[in-house]
């Protein structure tokens, strides 16, 4: 569905991105992470064509992605932290996203309902609370039922029910089949969404394997512990090779 093929993006010195290859495959949900700067969101803005990368390819459905923005209308981004014009009302913006997207056969509102928003159509962005802004832009990620779904940090902000909402709904999506790309510093939720890991550090792609195989290299049964022993395993391997 998407393959990267030794993408690398330098912004002046820093190298944010090195030699990622990777094959993100329909039907797979993928825990993308990594700690603060190491390439995470460059690679997410990559893909979306927000960011080019300074050599190496990508392509969607088999497809080069450069100079091309038709593939975008199959993929839902939800980012970490939405902007939105601070006068436009929820239902004026969501009025305007349906006008952006052009003719839609229809529309997936289970979270514009699950999250009560209809009732909240009058007010303006402005005056929403962080976790509601939250919830607006996790229910236009879902709207245009897009084949793959690019989640960044979807649950952080949200109260404990939101959470459990969200979490069922990408749970539903990607039962059926969906591409979900999920960064999250909750790896507990990860445990329930993901199927798979992709761990980047220092713009390089250090670990690409199933969270099931993880867990039986590592002995661990959670996401959180198995990837805090696989990383003291690296740094052990690290230091007797120097």
């Amino acid at each position: 569905m998407i393959s990267l093929n030794k993408v690398n993006k330098q912004f002046g010195k820093l190298r944010a991105l090195q030699e990622v290859s990777l094959a993100i495959a329909l039907g797979k949900s993928y825990a993308l992470l990594g700690p603060n700067g190491s390439g995470k969101t460059t690679l997410i803005k990559s893909i979306l064509g927000l960011v080019v990368p300074t050599s190496g390819d990508i392509l969607f459905e088999g497809k080069s992605i450069l100079n091309q923005c038709a593939y975008r209308a199959k993929i839902g981004y939800m980012p970490q932290i939405g902007h939105f014009p601070q006068n436009m009302k929820i239902g004026q913006l969501i009025d305007m996203m349906k006008n952006i997207r052009g003719e839609v056969n229809e529309i997936d509102d289970d979270l514009i309902r699950d999250f009560k928003l209809y009732s909240m159509y009058d007010k303006p962005m402005h005056a929403l609370s962080g976790g509601t802004r939250q919830k607006v832009s996790a229910a236009l990620a879902f709207m245009f039922k897009a084949p793959v779904l690019i989640l960044d940090e979807p649950t952080a902000g949200l109260d404990p029910l939101s959470v459990e909402i969200l979490k069922e709904k990408i749970i539903a999506e990607r039962g059926i089949g969906k591409v979900l790309l999920i960064t999250s510093h909750i790896l507990s939720d990860l445990d329930d969404l993901a199927g798979d890991v992709i761990y980047i550090q220092d713009g390089k792609v250090q670990y690409n394997d199933s969270i099931h195989n993880l867990k039986e290299d590592t002995q661990e049964k959670r996401l959180g512990k198995a990837i805090a022993s696989w990383l003291g395993q690296q740094e052990f391997l690290s230091n007797i090779t120097k």
